[in-house]
């Protein structure tokens, strides 16, 4: 006897089912929305500008191929290209070639980049403290996680291959620092 999976039943825009999901969206822009807010408010910085920052920072030697910054920011690569000429036009990232590429372009976090990111980060961490994980139970945290990454894996790898800009990022068992 085969045993054989259960059918799935279609969504229909009134499935109940849907529910999480819509929560999940509205929490998403509305917590996306506070952290903005106090980030242009105590720092003037948008919450886009503060996670491109984030990504660059945690990236090898703080500097990344703007295709990567790209695919890690949620953003189109002409959004990222506007995003990063105005931490450019701020001092806070630095516009590189590539050593091992012409054609790549890298965004590198400067100092005044870093001291901005160190500065910003408590308001973000306290944001976060604060609308996020001051209003879910401890318990519901583990949950949360394991649901979302399984989403995440789900939808696919968010970055693409070693860059060969960082010539250790190529060796074997070396990452490019994320």
């Amino acid at each position: 006897m085969t045993v054989s999976e259960p059918a799935i039943r279609p969504l229909s825009p009134h499935d109940p089912r849907l529910a999480p999901w819509r929560a999940f969206l509205y929490a998403n822009a509305r917590l996306t929305r506070l952290l903005d807010e106090e980030l242009r408010a105590e720092h003037d910085l948008s919450f886009a500008e503060y996670d491109a920052l984030v990504t660059i920072a945690r990236a090898h030697e703080r500097s990344l191929r703007m295709h990567e910054l790209a695919e890690q920011v949620v953003l189109s690569k002409s959004g990222v290209t506007r995003l990063v000429d105005r931490l450019v036009a701020d001092g806070l990232v630095e516009r590189s070639q590539c050593p091992t590429d012409a054609r790549g372009a890298l965004a590198v976090l400067t100092d005044a980049g870093l001291a901005r990111l160190r500065s910003a980060s408590r308001t973000h961490l306290r944001g976060i403290q604060t609308h996020f994980l001051g209003v879910i139970d401890a318990q519901d945290l583990p949950v949360i996680e394991r649901a979302m990454s399984a989403v995440a894996d789900r939808a696919g790898p968010g970055v693409s291959n070693p860059d060969p800009c960082h010539p250790d990022a190529l060796e074997p068992g070396r990452g490019a620092g994320r």
